[in-house]
């Protein structure tokens, strides 16, 4: 009796995990992971011209840039939308994952924030800069920060430079390495923080006034619509990412985010 009702117990499962594959390979739905700003503002925003087309958009939040990479990976969700070539390149590269870009969508200016300081010429001697800890939001920092003249980097060109790629150092700044969501919350902590456009934004920080320092219109990160190689010829991406790179969005990012976003089509 218990290896038959265990049996059956089984079986549910089984049928339940079908289930929720099968959701997610419904030619009329498509699941896609995104961080919750900019990125699942924009993905509502389109929800409505893709259910015209029969498409009904499941927008899955994360508050991370790693789970929905291995979602993506592992199969469980088609394409993301949170992230940069260059993280994507080196996550890659660390987990041996087979992730590509589809389509760029836009670019969120990075920028450095105070709440002790008004300028960056006033940082004082030995003051403490707060970064991400993953190489190429890291590397994207100290890029901010060298060409903002406080700091010389060994090779200026470098997409994941470290504190211990700097080779000058004009104000003695001591760094610390902290995971990329978390930077707005030690604001208080720290002398300054350099913080990625989607986690200032949560934060209600307005990077185009708030910020000492950002990247200029020319930033070459991109955020993409990722995914496995076979989600490029999946017909529900691909009505994606044409209402993604459309003029009604490029409307909308300069309407709602007034700079702090920039559309990079």
């Amino acid at each position: 009796m218990q290896r038959r009702l265990l049996l059956t117990a089984l079986a549910a499962f089984a049928l339940a995990s079908c289930g929720k594959t099968a959701k997610t390979d419904d030619p009329g739905t498509l699941v896609v992971a995104a961080t919750a700003v900019p990125h699942a503002e924009i993905l509502e925003f389109v929800k409505p011209a893709l259910a015209k087309q029969g498409l009904k958009l499941d927008v899955r939040v994360f508050n991370d840039y790693v789970q929905p990479n291995v979602q993506v990976e592992e199969g469980r969700i088609p394409v993301s939308y949170f992230e940069t070539k260059p993280y994507l390149d080196e996550y890659n590269k660390a987990k041996g994952s087979h992730l590509v870009t589809i389509a760029g969508v836009h670019v969120e200016p990075f920028g450095a924030y105070s709440r002790k300081w008004k300028s960056l010429a006033e940082l004082p001697e030995g003051a403490t800069v707060a970064i991400p800890n993953e190489p190429s939001n890291g590397g994207r920092a100290l890029q901010l920060l060298a060409k903002a003249g406080l700091i010389t980097l060994l090779d200026p060109k470098s997409a994941i430079a470290t504190p211990k790629d700097i080779v000058e150092n004009r104000k003695n700044l001591k760094f610390r390495e902290i995971e990329a969501a978390t930077l707005p919350r030690v604001l208080d902590q720290v002398d300054l923080a350099m913080i990625n456009t989607n986690y200032a934004l949560d934060a209600k920080l307005n990077p185009t006034r708030d910020a000492l320092a950002i990247e200029d219109k020319d930033s070459p990160y991109v955020n993409f619509v990722v995914g496995l190689e076979s989600a490029k010829s999946d017909p529900r991406v691909q009505k994606l990412v044409a209402a993604l790179r459309s003029p009604e969005v490029k409307a909308f990012i300069a309407r709602k985010y007034d700079g702090a976003v920039l559309p990079a089509f």
